[in-house]
């Protein structure tokens, strides 16, 4: 890492022509799993920071902002909340926000790095706050794919915390025509699908937009809306999909008897943040009509 005269710094490079900096504190944990290079690091801003293959996943600080963005409009939104499925979400803060409502009777998480997994619940249990040991959790350290191939359940919400599929990714494989059909095949009927879907930058859109154009080929309604994560330094943007709920039109009494139904209190998510979510830009709106690449 480089080195000031008061701090060493991670830095991230974003792209190309672009990095984030962040002074380091400490150093929790640094390796490589089979899957991917780990790095547990505390920062004076943000706290402690997950970071694979050289990329922010969360922070202390602000994870919050991006857990119940990525859950509780889908969630909200979904007609049964019995069963839920996550893919990915090691850090298990997905999995704290899903098994904060009464309703759901049983959450699957699949995951295939383990390690991940472990060193979260030593370095970062603020993060998963005891869900790794509700009774309700089923966690599974195992490849996705082959999961969602074999996989006969039906879930009333599946929430995708996946790494962005970049080549190097372990992530990568799964977004692909095959793995779409069978996330779809997996979704009860009036269930909702939800997925972080990169970045939502001017600057950076294309990626989010691709994903959305290739689902709009499975579902009837898909919603972009995205929020700005301080420790990611970017606007972050999720994906809602379902063919019988628009989740952007959801009514505010509706949000508000689920977010009072919800253990514990909310940080970032209620009836009036989802209005701001969901409420694109022009130059957003602009991007999602043009026409271009899918995943195939």
């Amino acid at each position: 890492m480089p080195k000031t005269e008061n701090w060493q710094w991670y830095v991230e490079q974003f792209a190309p022509t672009e990095q984030h900096h962040h002074a380091v504190d400490r150093v929790y944990y640094a390796g490589r799993s089979q899957f991917q290079d780990i790095g547990i690091i505390g920062t004076p801003v943000f706290g402690k920071m997950l970071v694979l293959d050289g990329d922010t996943q969360s922070s202390q600080a602000d994870e919050k902002i991006y857990h119940e963005a990525l859950v509780h409009p889908a969630m909200a939104g979904a007609a049964d909340r019995s069963e839920v499925l996550i893919l990915g979400g090691g850090e298990g803060a997905t999995l704290r926000e899903v098994l904060r409502h009464p309703d759901v009777v049983r959450c699957t998480m699949v995951d295939i790095d383990g390690e991940v997994v472990a060193l979260s619940k030593r370095f970062l249990p603020e993060w998963s706050a005891g869900a790794f040991d509700d009774p309700r959790a089923r966690v599974l350290i195992a490849d996705a794919l082959k999961f969602l191939s074999e996989d006969r359940g039906t879930y009333g919400t599946i929430v995708s915390d996946l790494t962005e599929p970049l080549a190097d990714s372990p992530s990568n494989p799964l977004f692909c025509k095959a793995v779409f059909r069978d996330v779809k095949a997996r979704l009860a009927p009036g269930g909702v699908y939800v997925l972080q879907a990169s970045t939502a930058g001017f600057h950076n859109l294309a990626l989010h937009a691709k994903m959305a154009r290739t689902l709009r080929g499975y579902y009837r309604h898909v919603r972009s809306f995205f929020t700005h994560v301080p420790a990611f330094d970017n606007d972050w943007a999720f994906l809602a999909c379902s063919d019988e709920v628009d989740v952007a039109e959801l009514e505010p009494a509706r949000i508000a008897r689920f977010v009072g139904e919800l253990r514990g209190e909310n940080y970032f998510y209620d009836a009036e943040t989802h209005r701001r979510i969901f409420s694109l830009p022009l130059y957003v709106r602009r991007e999602l009509a043009k026409e271009g690449d899918v995943f195939e």
